[in-house]
Order: C-alpha cells, then structure tokens, then sequence
C-alpha cells in the first residue's frame, strides 16, 4: 500500500471511531467498507512504473504513473513494470571460436521495456527470457567469428551481438540499448604461443626498420662520398670540423696521427703524390766526361 492511500484509510477509519457515538455503528461501519475500498481502488505509480490492468481476466489498459483507480474485485494488477534502463550480465564458458579455440566470454546487455502491454501478456518472464536469449546469441556470435577477429574487433561483435538480441527480444516489447563484451579468456598455453608469435613480429618489424635506417644511411654516405670527390675543399672543411668538434672540450688532449691528417688534407696530399709522382720519373742520361786537361810543369822523361 502506498503512503497516500495508506494516509486516506488512516483518516477515514479515525473519523468513524470518531463518529461512531454520534452517528451511530451504521455510519461508522460505512466509513470502515469506504476504507476498505479506497485501500483497494486507489492506487500509485511511480514515474518509471507502468500498472498492467486486467478486468474480469481481460486486458482492460496500462496505468501510471500517478494517482489512478481500478474497480476493486473486477480490476486486477497483474504487473508491475519498470521503465528503466536496466542491465544484465551473461557469459558463456568453454565456446567454441570459428578456428575451434575454447574461451570463456563475459558481457553485459543494457536494455529497457518500451511497451508495457507485450512484456506482462506476450512473454512469462522477460527478464529471465532476456538472460537466456543473451547468453544463446554470445555462444552463436562466438561460432561464427576467428579468435582474432573476436579479440581485435570488439566493437564490431558487440553491435552484431546488439542487433541479434534486440531482433528476438523486439516482439517482447523490450528494446536493447547496447551489449558490451567485458572480457575473453583464452587458455593459457594459447596465451603464450600468442605472446611468442606477437613477440616474433615485433622483433621482425624492428629488423626491417633497422635495415632501412641502414639503407638510408649507405645512400647518405655513398652520396656524400661523390660530393667530396667532386669538391676536395669541401672534404678538407669537413675534416677541419671533425677536428674542431673533437677538441673543443676543455681539458682533452686529442692525439692525432700525422698521416690521418694528411689524409683529411686534400692539398697536402695532392702535392705528395704529385712529389712522389715526380720522384719516380725516369733519370735524364748524363753526358760523358770531357778529357781533363794536361798538368803544366816539367814533365818526366819517357823511357
């Protein structure tokens, strides 16, 4: 019994214990079957509730929310339905993936009653017929989908999940709002041939992103080779550089071998080889020695 209706019969049985001695024991028991009706006809619905009214067995109307009355004995409640955005968690356990791999589902369905007359006539239970449905359309959705498929495109197999409960559970009066998968369990040892096989694709990928750097960097290097080919000066500012970037440090003493130097400096080398190139000319042929002249002086007699 609602509050109101419980404070009206409360002030009409005080009123006839109260006019009894007055009006006699007719009046006050008139008042009493006046209570007894207004107990059993007046009735509340909250602003979520919907009365399902049945008179004489037959669908007469749905009430609420509000103040409303019924006809006490021909009028019977037969339901009472909330309106309310509801939930419902399910799971299925050891179903089978397209691929034949067991895993355990959990999953939550958020569903309303949008026509109060077709879920109290048209089904028993709704909510222990939504339960059932749910958990059928999860293991057939599973079935129907590969493992990676199932892992990688949730939001996919939660719209199609959606769509195959709200198209059973229409003709209810019942609207499905949404179906969200919480989680999937895979077995373990399926867990780490995944963490192996994910790991190996890592390891590939990077392999492949080193050996591009790689290639880049040969491409940088064979074209900054011809560059310093085709400019000798710009070889020698580069090594002036690498010498600079080596020493500016405070307090480092940088030995440098002399022939690493004169390696970084194209002139100095050009003007060896040319040096060297010259040292290994052939020599002119000398001409011969002209006769030395005669001594002055007494010379000895000959014998």
């Amino acid at each position: 019994m609602n509050p109101i209706t419980l404070f009206l019969v409360v002030v009409i049985l005080v009123l006839a214990g109260a006019l009894e001695p007055v009006a006699g024991p007719i009046v006050s028991g008139a008042m009493v079957v006046v209570a007894a009706l207004v107990a059993t006809a007046l009735k509340v619905a909250k602003a979520w509730e919907r009365f399902v009214i049945l008179r004489a067995g037959r669908f007469m109307g749905v009430k609420g929310p509000g103040l409303f009355l019924i006809v006490p004995v021909l009028d019977q409640v037969t339901a009472v339905i909330d309106q309310r955005i509801q939930t419902t968690a399910f799971n299925a356990e050891q179903a089978l993936t397209k691929d034949t791999v067991p895993v355990n589902v959990d999953a939550i369905i958020f569903w309303r009653v949008y026509d109060s007359q077709k879920a109290a006539l048209e089904i028993t239970n709704f909510r222990q017929a939504i339960d059932r449905v749910s958990q059928t359309s999860l293991r057939e959705t599973i079935g129907a989908s590969m493992l990676t498929q199932l892992l990688s495109e949730r939001k996919s197999a939660d719209e199609k999940l959606r769509a195959e409960i709200a198209a059973k559970t229409a003709s209810w009066g019942v609207e499905v709002m949404s179906v969200e998968i919480r989680d999937v369990a895979i077995p373990v040892a399926l867990q780490d041939a995944m963490s192996r096989q994910a790991q190996a694709e890592r390891e590939k990928e990077a392999r492949v992103i080193l050996g591009s750097a790689e290639a880049a960097v040969a491409a940088q290097f064979v074209a900054a080779a011809e560059t310093y080919g085709d400019h000798p000066m710009a070889f020698q500012l580069r090594a002036m550089n690498i010498i600079y970037e080596t020493t500016k440090e405070r307090g480092a003493t940088i030995l440098i071998p002399t022939a690493m130097i004169d390696a970084m400096n194209p002139g100095v080398s050009s003007l060896a080889l040319a040096i060297a190139a010259r040292g290994q000319a052939p020599a002119e042929p000398t001409p011969p020695a002209a006769p030395a002249a005669p001594k002055s002086g007494p010379q000895p007699p000959s014998s």
